[in-house]
């Protein structure tokens, strides 16, 4: 089994997350195992240590992060550093992963977005999502950086789907950086010593005419299932 863990700052908000099911058996499809759908608020190291999960995904989300209460993301963030299941965070809780890696969360009274950067004179804006604001929004190439399992059968570059506006700043110092694109360094990383690896690209995007994706996820359950 798997756990494919919605990230979002209330239960009702959760609810109204689209797509969560048609990724669930994207995954159960790609990794040969039943994949159980749950909210952060209910995740909880004792549950995963009874559930037992061979891998957790944590998905991306469209919430800023001044909508999260910063104690609501403690139970997550005990699963993350305690539970010693692989993981696999993406875009909005690879920036989490950040902000749990290099603040203190149990100091903080609330979390804020760390925009990439703010539009230049004649760029095109997607107005519709923080307006103002550089977004990387489409497949675009990611640079391999380190050599590493994850990479196996990908070219370099390889062809992912991005969908961001925010980005990691800062490189947690137990996390070792995998790939970059242009405009945002942090595009993949992996903890030093736990099976963790975090994405600001969108693997599960892929499509039938982009699929390096699907071969990333791939190499994820191969990497957790014998680790």
């Amino acid at each position: 089994m798997i756990i494919f863990v919605i990230v979002a700052p209330t239960l009702e908000k959760y609810e109204k997350v689209g797509g969560m099911f048609d990724l669930k058996r994207r995954f159960e499809k790609i990794s040969g195992e039943p994949c159980l759908v749950m909210h952060n608020l209910n995740v909880t190291r004792a549950l995963v240590e009874e559930l037992r999960p061979k891998a957790i995904i944590l998905s991306g989300f469209g919430f800023s992060f001044s909508e999260f209460d910063p104690k609501s993301l403690f139970p997550l963030e005990e699963v993350i550093k305690k539970a010693e299941v692989p993981i696999l965070a993406i875009c909005g809780s690879h920036q989490l992963l950040g902000f749990m890696y290099n603040l203190d969360l149990h100091s903080v009274s609330r979390l804020e977005d760390e925009p990439m950067r703010k539009l230049l004179p004649g760029e095109v804006d997607l107005a519709d999502y923080h307006p103002g604001y550089f977004k990387e929004y489409g497949f675009y190439p990611v640079k391999i950086l380190r050599d590493d399992p994850i990479f196996e059968n990908l070219p370099n570059p390889f062809i992912v789907r991005e969908a961001h506006y925010c980005e990691v700043k800062v490189l947690p110092p137990d996390f070792l950086l995998l790939a970059s694109t242009e405009a945002c360094r942090i595009q993949a990383m992996k903890h030093k010593s736990c099976m963790i690896y975090s994405t600001q690209f969108h693997p599960e995007g892929y499509t039938d005419f982009y699929q390096h994706g699907k071969v990333f996820l791939e190499n994820f359950f191969k990497i957790a299932f014998r680790s």
